[in-house]
């Protein structure tokens, strides 16, 4: 007959870092293939169950264990560990992380440990990674300007409503990733390209221009302009908004882009105040161009997918350019990465919204690379 064990006493307590710690001393001994004194063995022979560690064969604790655990002796010999109480428990993770050289801040905190390793509870519940905030987003700026960027011409296929065509308009224009149609259709491959551009408000002392909206364009490997092309104009690859962060910044992810005859490799874009303002291409505060730099260009149009950019732009260059032979000083970007792993490209453009925006050129109607119905004129 089993003997009646004595019903034991209602507690009032564990708190909740209690229950968690004796969560924790359960699951060492579980890996330590043990159990705690006082626990009633029933293995032994015949029954399949080895005895427990610090137990002789009959359940009992040998005389030099009865009333210790891990050398300390108990408040409460004849019940279990786990029913020491709140100090004897706390005592217990003491030692354990004292022994592993980890000196909590209280022990409130290293109960918190014990349950939750490298995290923490966040005020609704969820987990929070343990690494510190990062400091409120600044402007990026790679030093003050006192000059805008150039105002250049949005040359004839701009795509904003102002020569024909306006994806501005179309649902789905604002995004990060360029490299296909919107809402479906044509994908263009690539040597890959990630451009981030650094809008520098300069009449807010050079700070962010967060709000702001910038729309961006380029031509495909083979020098066509999605919209406007032979074969593309029912096609919006490579063109797309995005809408200035607390940081300054903007990233489209793209390809580079090839080169045609006449223009020396280059990207369009425009920024207006903020992105209910992009439906009219006259609200643009800034109208430029990016040109690609030449050592990045001349490995890229080695690839087979630019099978004619490397002989266009050996008949072009910066200083002939219709655009960029008044100077790139600041429309040159700092690159990074190759053509295996695509590169990062990385602009500040300043921009002064106290000055009434000058193109350089009206966007003519000329034909272009592979512009429909188009003659022999070079794009802009």
């Amino acid at each position: 007959m089993n003997p009646i064990r004595r019903r034991r006493s209602i507690r009032t307590y564990p708190a909740t870092s209690e229950t968690c710690a004796m969560q924790s001393q359960s699951t060492d001994r579980a890996h330590a293939g043990r159990r705690h004194p006082g626990h009633r063995d029933t293995g032994g022979p015949g029954t399949g169950h080895p005895h427990d560690e610090g137990h002789d064969a009959s359940g009992t604790l040998p005389a030099t264990a009865a009333g210790t655990f891990e050398g300390r002796v108990l408040d409460r010999p004849h019940e279990d560990v786990a029913d020491q109480g709140l100090a004897f428990d706390l005592g217990t993770l003491l030692n354990r992380r004292r022994a592993l050289g980890i000196l909590g801040a209280g022990s409130g905190v290293m109960l918190l440990a014990a349950c939750g390793g490298t995290s923490t509870a966040g005020s609704q519940g969820g987990a929070t990674s343990s690494t510190p905030a990062s400091a409120s987003p600044s402007p990026t700026a790679t030093r003050t300007y006192s000059t805008e960027m150039p105002q250049e011409t949005a040359g004839p296929y701009p795509g904003d409503g102002s020569n024909g065509q306006d994806v501005l308009e179309v649902s789905g224009v604002e995004r990060r990733d360029i490299t296909t149609s919107i809402g479906g259709g044509a994908a263009v491959d690539g040597v890959a390209m990630t451009l981030t551009m650094n809008i520098v408000d300069m009449v807010k002392d050079n700070g962010p221009m967060t709000g702001a909206a910038v729309y961006v364009w380029h031509c495909d490997p083979d020098g066509n302009y999605s919209m406007y092309s032979d074969g593309v104009t029912q096609e919006t690859y490579l063109r797309g908004v995005q809408v200035v962060g607390k940081d300054g910044t903007v990233t489209f992810t793209s390809v580079v882009p090839g080169c045609y005859a006449g223009r020396w490799p280059h990207i369009h874009f425009e920024v207006f105040p903020d992105i209910g303002s992009i439906t009219d291409a006259g609200n643009a505060v800034l109208t430029s161009q990016i040109a690609i730099p030449q050592a990045m260009a001349t490995a890229v149009y080695k690839d087979s997918r630019y099978p004619d950019s490397a002989a266009n732009m050996s008949r072009v260059s910066l200083t002939s350019d219709n655009v960029f032979s008044d100077g790139t000083d600041m429309q040159l970007p700092r690159v990074t990465g190759g053509v295996s792993g695509g590169y990062t490209l990385t602009i500040d453009v300043p921009v002064d919204t106290s000055t009434a925006p000058q193109n350089a050129a009206a966007p003519g109607g000329g034909a272009g690379p592979g512009a429909a119905g188009g003659g022999g004129a070079s794009g802009q």
